[in-house]
C-alpha cells in the first residue's frame, strides 16, 4: 500500500512522522518560505545503515570517539527537516517553518544560502548503494504532500545536494534514480514504478 502524508502547515510538520526535534535550526529570514527541496544521502558510519548514529548526529549526541570517521564531525551542528530510513521510517527533525542546517555553502539558480528557502530531506544511504523501494515510496508521498502544501514548490524545485553544493558534495549520488522519482511523482505516486 502506498503511504500517505499530510503537511500541517501551521505546525510545519508532516503527519504521520516520528518527531525528534533537533536544536540545530533557527528562524528563516523575514519573508523567506520554502521554495526548494534538497535531496541528500547520509550514512553513519559511512556505508552502514540502521543504527542510531544519524539521529544522534542531528540531536548533538553522537559519540565522535565511537568510530574513526566520526572525528571529523566533532563540533558540527547539522540537521535536516526529514530523514527517510532504509525501511521507510520517516523522522522529522525540524519544522518546515524553521531553517534546518543541511545545505551548507550552497547556491540554486543564482541564489545563495539555500537553507534560507529550502526543505532538506535526507535518505539513509550512500553514493554506491541503491536506495530501498520503501524510501522511494515514502519520498514520493512526502514530496506530493509538500508540493500541495507549499505553493512555491513544484517538481522543478527539487534538487540534489550535489546540485546546490557542486564540487563539495556528491549526495544523493549516482545510484539515486531521478527518473523513477519524477515518473512516480507525475503518476501521483501510483504509477508503474510505485510499489
Amino acid at each position: 500500500m502506498q503511504p500517505s502524508f499530510v503537511v500541517n502547515a501551521a505546525a510545519g510538520l508532516v503527519e504521520p512522522a516520528k518527531v525528534s526535534l533537533s536544536p540545530n535550526c533557527d528562524a528563516r529570514p523575514a519573508g523567506a518560505e520554502p521554495e526548494l527541496i534538497i535531496i541528500h544521502g547520509i550514512s553513519l558510519p559511512p556505508g552502514e545503515f540502521g543504527g542510531a548514529e544519524i539521529e544522534d548526529f542531528f540531536m548533538n549526541r553522537l559519540n565522535t570517539d565511537g568510530h574513526p570517521n566520526f572525528k571529523q564531525l566533532h563540533g558540527l551542528k547539522v540537521s535536516a527537516h526529514l530523514l527517510i530510513r532504509r525501511d521507510g521510517e520517516l523522522i522529522q527533525f525540524v519544522p518546515f517553518t524553521q531553517r534546518a542546517w543541511h545545505a551548507g555553502e550552497s547556491e540554486f539558480c543564482a541564489r545563495k544560502n539555500c537553507n534560507d528557502f529550502s526543505i532538506g530531506i535526507e535518505l539513509e544511504g550512500d553514493d554506491d548503494t541503491s536506495y530501498d523501494d520503501r524510501q522511494y515510496d515514502v519520498l514520493v508521498a512526502v514530496l506530493a504532500a509538500l508540493i500541495e502544501a507549499c505553493p512555491a514548490i513544484s517538481p522543478r524545485e527539487i534538487a540534489a545536494h550535489s546540485d546546490v553544493a557542486a564540487g563539495r558534495k556528491t549526495d544523493p549520488g549516482p545510484v539515486f534514480d531521478w527518473l523513477r522519482l519524477y515518473d512516480d511523482l507525475s503518476a501521483g505516486g501510483s504509477g508503474p514504478n510505485a510499489r
